[in-house]
């Protein structure tokens, strides 16, 4: 045996010996690890085992997919950051934890993770720690936010912290409950060979030429340009969660270990990112659990959400599920079953980052999709911080382009009540709810919120019983939010507010 030979199968020893040791200890405490991976402001079609268009995005993904089940009807229940990761953390819609918004509850409600560390789990987060932590007051294990880990954009900064962590774990012979969160492709976007300060270059970047544009946004050079950048971010969270995977592999734990995989919200452009329509909520949930969940299924029939986390991981844990939260374990999916209760997804918007209310509820199902924006009168200004590139080059197409030009009316103005065909129309284009022909499925999901309000204890119910009497409607929100709500009602920067207050002074001069 040469000297080559003889290091590489001292090398194999040494591995299977190191392999073994975490798994012996994970056996004796008979208890199932969790990892849950978030990706930030990933649009779910860009994936390619979601049928993204460019085969090669997302490859750790792709491989990860296969290994186990995804979920084509898989929501977040609020598509903003802080918010919807405080429905994974309660399992508690956002009134019911009080995270309407960018804050903390100050509510006495459980949390996945001071439940699963007082059964004795480890428990560890990289990234997004405020945005992913719903009190204030909890302290994690193990924790590395965003300064530490490359402005949260270094994949290599990832692993290193994963391999610590679960040589800790492996160390105090624990389980683990660790929440690895990317802040890609979260803005700003990567320009090729200009990483912002910490952060790392993608394993490979992208052009204009190479972007698929969504649907639900026009096909203008100018958006083309901030899309090539997403990719790159894009890619880069593909390398990160590879290298997290990776981390897992090679501590032996990944045999015992729960993996998820999901995305806080949707693309951060215009009709999709603090929005409530499909590229809103709709997220790349992904499950592996050796042993337990099919490698290489789909599951195309039920609906999850954001609110189910925490109910299924306790279950799957062995571990009894507290009173009083919004969701339910889809343990059952996972082990090849059907469910009941599973043909639609509510999803809400309350508070933006700024604090300003600009409320939304919608209910979909598999076929329709019926939006609820109280807010709009024809006045109400609507803007938040994720428009970009993206809607630059849209306003500025407008003048020359009237189906544009609607577009950016709609974005900005909404309409009170908004109804789609989700087969048809995924991108929500075409507004159905004027047509006498979808009168009764209108009025069926109507029926549906309003009994979901009601159950859920939804302080938005009066402003939707009252939706028709604007005077009603929006002394419900003045009531509801209060200043948060004020503010955006005479936020300086609505220009048709402008032009009142110049009509107004006009008149008062005259």
């Amino acid at each position: 045996m040469n000297r080559r030979a003889f290091l590489k199968m001292v090398g194999w020893t040494a591995a299977a010996a190191l392999g073994s040791m975490p798994r012996a200890r994970a056996a004796q405490s008979g208890k199932l690890n969790i990892l849950l991976f978030t990706a930030d402001d990933l649009h779910r079609d860009s994936l390619g085992c979601f049928g993204g268009r460019i085969g090669d995005l997302t490859p750790n993904l792709d491989a990860f997919a296969a290994q186990g089940m995804r979920f084509e009807n898989g929501h977040v229940n609020v598509a903003i950051c802080q918010p919807c990761r405080g429905v994974l953390g309660t399992g508690r819609y956002g009134h019911n934890s009080g995270i309407m918004g960018f804050m903390h509850t100050d509510r006495d409600v459980p949390t996945v993770m001071e439940t699963l560390g007082q059964a004795g789990y480890r428990t560890g987060i990289l990234g997004k720690v405020g945005h992913s932590t719903p009190k204030a007051s909890y302290q994690w294990d193990f924790v590395h936010d965003q300064k530490d880990l490359g402005n949260g954009r270094d994949p290599q900064a990832y692993y290193n912290y994963c391999r610590e962590f679960l040589a800790g774990c492996r160390r105090d012979g624990k389980p683990f409950y660790f929440m690895v969160n990317s802040h890609d492709p979260h803005r700003p976007y990567h320009i090729a060979g200009q990483p912002i300060a910490g952060a790392k270059e993608p394993s490979r970047t992208y052009t204009p030429k190479e972007v698929p544009v969504p649907g639900f946004v026009p096909d203008l050079p100018g958006v083309r340009e901030e899309l090539s950048c997403y990719l790159n971010s894009t890619r880069r969270l593909d390398d990160t969660f590879g290298a997290a995977l990776r981390a897992l592999q090679e501590s032996g734990f990944a045999e015992n270990t729960l993996v998820m995989f999901l995305s806080d919200n949707g693309i951060a452009i215009p009709f999709a990112k603090c929005n409530a329509y499909l590229a809103s909520t709709r997220t790349p949930w992904i499950v592996r659990w050796p042993g337990v969940v099919q490698p290489g299924t789909v599951d195309s029939r039920h609906f999850i959400s954001g609110i189910d986390f925490f109910p299924t991981v306790l279950e799957a844990a062995g571990l009894p599920i507290p009173k009083g939260l919004d969701g339910f374990s889809f343990l059952p999916l996972l082990k090849g079953d059907s469910q009941a209760g599973r043909e639609r997804v509510f999803t809400q918007i309350d508070m933006q980052s700024s604090g300003e209310a600009v409320p939304m509820r919608c209910v979909q199902d598999r076929q329709f999709g019926y939006i609820f924006t109280p807010w709009s009168d024809g006045t109400f200004y609507y803007r938040n911080a994720n428009e970009g590139l993206t809607m630059q080059a849209m306003v500025a197409a407008a003048p020359t382009d009237a189906a544009i030009a609607e577009r950016v009316r709609m974005f900005r103005y909404r309409t009170l009540e908004e109804f789609y065909d989700l087969q048809k129309d995924p991108d929500c284009l075409v507004n159905l709810i004027e047509k006498p022909e979808r009168r009764s499925d209108v009025d069926r999901l109507r029926g549906e919120l309003q009994a979901w309000m009601k159950r859920t204890r939804d302080p938005l119910r009066e402003a939707f019983e009252n939706r028709y009497s604007d005077e009603k409607r929006k002394a419900a929100l003045a009531n509801v939010y209060g200043d948060n709500y004020t503010r955006a009602v005479n936020r300086q920067d609505n220009p048709r507010r402008g032009n009142q207050q110049d009509k107004a002074k006009r008149k008062k001069k005259q």
